[in-house]
């Protein structure tokens, strides 16, 4: 059996990698923090490919492509740490296609898909580009709403490469595997959040020079790369399978995304502390560009939870399971 991406899949992945690292170099991610603003060219050149439907059915307006496919996109995003407001957008509309109701998919995707409509992604305490938001996506547990025109508390958070806020507001409830979908893409971007950090590192330490000799060479420094590595290919793993699953619509969705989005909150947070670790004294000043995965990991985490509140469900997943099969 093949596990590999397709070959269109294979090319999404090359084509995001090579648009972001040329539109969104870690020089434009700080210069958008720091004034506070998206990256409006990069956002509306992204629209006009379509990625904001790229898992949203051709009917309205989307590329059908699927959860694999946005998982792909959504980890390049996280690689290239981008600041634009593609995840909330991508992921409420691929969620709404999935799991709303035909009205809600009707009132909701085509301005989604086109970029005239924004989205809010998150829980009720910390939502992704909640204020001014046209549509939040809010989920709780095993729960997830759909608010429109949510009231949104703003304030600033970890990650100033995002517009954060606190929702308020009553909202329709979407399908019973919403939630799942929704921390099985964030994984994906937690996985590109990771992926970059070890990159980083590895290029960082092969250069570095202590006593006429790479850092890398050191046992330590070795260690903490091949600790990094394992936490990052773990967290891809499950995180694919997630976005199979998603795809496949099977009935282990919720403890894949449960799986996944354990696996990558750990990951994502972990992984980018250890850069920052590994690159000594530099790598925690303002001027390293490092710092910036470590506050988008953290920010992407909270959106979802947390790697606690994943295991948690996980383990009540597992149970109700092992009560469902101890039935005669």
């Amino acid at each position: 059996m093949d596990f590999d991406l397709t070959e269109d899949q294979k090319e999404i992945k090359r084509v995001a990698r090579e648009l972001l690292a040329a539109r969104s170099p870690f020089a434009a991610v700080r210069a958008a923090a720091e004034a506070a603003t998206y990256d409006a060219a990069l956002w509306a050149e992204l629209r006009e490919l379509g990625w904001a439907g790229i898992a949203v059915g051709e009917e309205y307006g989307g590329q059908g492509l699927g959860a694999v496919a946005l998982a792909v996109l959504l980890e390049e995003h996280g690689y290239a740490c981008a600041s634009t407001p593609l995840v909330s957008s991508a992921v409420v509309a691929a969620v709404i296609d999935a799991e709303g109701t035909a009205e809600q998919r009707a009132q909701w995707l085509p301005g989604l898909v086109s970029g005239e409509l924004s989205a809010a992604l998150g829980t009720r305490g910390i939502a992704a580009d909640a204020p001014g938001a046209d549509v939040a996506l809010i989920v709780d547990g095993s729960d997830a709403w759909l608010i429109g025109a949510a009231e949104a508390e703003p304030f600033v958070a970890i990650d100033l490469t995002r517009r954060f806020g606190a929702v308020h507001g009553e909202g329709e409830p979407l399908g019973p595997l919403a939630a799942a979908r929704v921390r099985g893409a964030v994984s994906a971007e937690l996985v590109g959040v990771a992926q970059r950090a070890l990159d980083m590192t590895v290029e960082y330490v092969k250069e570095r020079k202590q006593f006429g000799v790479p850092v890398g060479s050191f046992q330590a420094v070795s260690h903490r790369c091949a600790q990094m590595l394992l936490g990052t290919e773990s967290a891809r793993s499950m995180a694919y399978h997630a976005a199979w699953a998603a795809d496949a619509s099977t009935e282990t969705l919720d403890e894949a995304a449960a799986l996944a989005a354990a696996a990558a909150c750990d990951a994502g947070v972990e992984v980018s502390a250890s850069a920052i670790q590994a690159h000594g004294g530099i790598g925690f000043t303002w001027e390293a560009d490092v710092h910036w995965l470590y506050k988008r990991a953290q920010a992407d985490a909270a959106l979802i939870g947390g790697g606690k509140l994943q295991r948690s469900g996980l383990a009540e997943l597992v149970r109700r399971r092992a009560a469902r099969s101890a039935v005669p």
